[in-house]
């Protein structure tokens, strides 16, 4: 009866005997422990030796704890580089072996180069099925595996195989493996860039449904990603729900969501994030200003951004000048332009510097409402503290003098203004 061959035996002979293969072990072995990377590279054997390494030979050597874990990569990287003129290509579970002992060795730079490196190729992205069966047939300790399955997660999420990605997630969630929020924020980052707002959406609902602890930074990554599609109410109705599950929001949070608001020109939704800013006992930061100034002036509201000027002031924040150019503007465009002189004058006393862009605002006010007398001697200031007029403001003072029949004055104030250009 004939009996059956075992199984390392029949392994043992394809690759030339079981002497051949001690051989081949015992000659690479050397090798590998003379190399020294990076200063010196693996020292390959003669070809023929090498022709017989087979896969099962190699993941000996990988496995083997007297060889260090950096002079295996150094082997690795010498039989990947050599592909064209060897017959032996490293397989996956290779790749997934000698990564478990580079994280293992906290070598993470190299173990990700080897991940990518088989995981993300021409011909597509591994499917992450295959890799979860290569890591099932491995025994590795439960912190290793952690660790290997969240950096393909973050690999699959860098390179855009977003399907992949989500899989690797599902699999680490199905065994009870312990997900970092860095990682899960990678991918959250990911796919905003990609713009694809849905499955970032989706993929923080898994996040907040598995327990993990989510951060104000994540929740603000999916806000700034619904907000950019104008999914303001969607947006803030995220904060309320998460705030109700004791996820805080933060300052950037609300400022996402109001900068969005004012954008959108959606006044209506501003006010509720602005009762829920409240009710979460969050503070205005200098940016919440800026915003909220940026957006009342755009829509004509002066007065109400005047209003947060001063209370800047009031609580000690610096005023730059272009906060003041913009309500001064928009007084000049609702035709309030004796408020836009007092607000230019009250600069004066509180000291903050004034640019060509501040006069200009100032003028074209002026212009609207026709107070000639006025706009020469601001253009006459403007001149004295060195600051140019511009062809601009000068066609704009022109064109308010004629709409007033002052055809004359128009030709006086080009004439004076050449003159003081030659002197200059």
């Amino acid at each position: 009866m004939t009996q059956k061959i075992p199984q390392a035996v029949r392994q043992a002979f394809r690759a030339g005997g079981p002497a051949r293969s001690r051989s081949l072990y015992g000659e690479l072995h050397r090798r590998i422990n003379r190399t020294a990377p990076p200063a010196t590279p693996f020292e390959p054997p003669p070809r023929p030796l090498l022709s017989n390494l087979s896969h099962d030979l190699l993941d000996r050597i990988l496995s083997d704890p007297h060889l260090h874990s950096s002079k295996c990569l150094s082997f690795f990287d010498f039989l990947l580089a050599n592909q064209p003129s060897l017959s032996f290509r490293p397989n996956l579970q290779s790749h997934i072996i000698l990564a478990c002992r580079l994280l293992k060795a906290t070598n993470f730079g190299g173990a990700e180069r080897l991940l990518r490196s088989v995981m993300m190729n021409r011909n597509g992205p591994q499917k992450f099925s295959a890799v979860a069966c290569v890591i099932e047939k491995c025994r590795v300790k439960a912190r290793i595996r952690a660790k290997l399955l969240e950096m393909m997660f973050e690999v699959y999420s860098e390179d855009g195989s977003y399907n992949q990605a989500s899989l690797a997630f599902d699999y680490m969630r199905k065994k009870g493996v312990r997900i970092n929020e860095r990682a899960c924020t990678v991918h959250l980052l990911a796919l905003k860039r990609s713009d694809q707002v849905g499955l970032c959406v989706e993929f923080f609902s898994k996040m907040v449904d598995s327990g993990i602890g989510i951060s104000a930074f994540s929740l603000t990554v999916v806000v700034d990603g619904l907000c950019r599609y104008g999914a303001v109410k969607m947006a803030r109705e995220l904060v309320e729900q998460m705030s109700r599950k004791r996820v805080e929001p933060n300052v950037v949070t609300f400022n996402t969501l109001i900068d969005a608001c004012v954008k959108w020109w959606d006044f209506h939704e501003l006010d509720l994030v602005l009762l829920l800013m409240q009710k979460e006992g969050v503070k205005f930061n200098p940016d919440t200003y800026r915003f909220l100034i940026g957006g009342y002036t755009s829509f004509g509201w002066a007065k109400e951004a005047e209003k947060l000027i001063l209370k800047m002031h009031d609580l000690g924040l610096k005023v730059d000048t272009h906060l003041y150019n913009l309500t001064i503007g928009a007084y000049g465009k609702v035709g309030s332009a004796r408020s836009a002189v007092n607000l230019f004058d009250e600069m004066t006393d509180r000291g903050v510097e004034k640019n060509a862009d501040t006069y200009w605002a100032l003028i074209s006010g002026l212009c609207e409402v026709g107070e000639m007398e006025e706009i020469i001697q601001y253009v006459g200031e403007m001149q004295r503290k060195g600051i140019q007029v511009g062809e601009v403001m000068m066609d704009r003072v022109v064109d308010a003098f004629c709409k007033r029949g002052m055809v004359d004055e128009a030709y006086n104030f080009l004439v004076n203004m050449e003159k003081r250009e030659t002197k200059g």
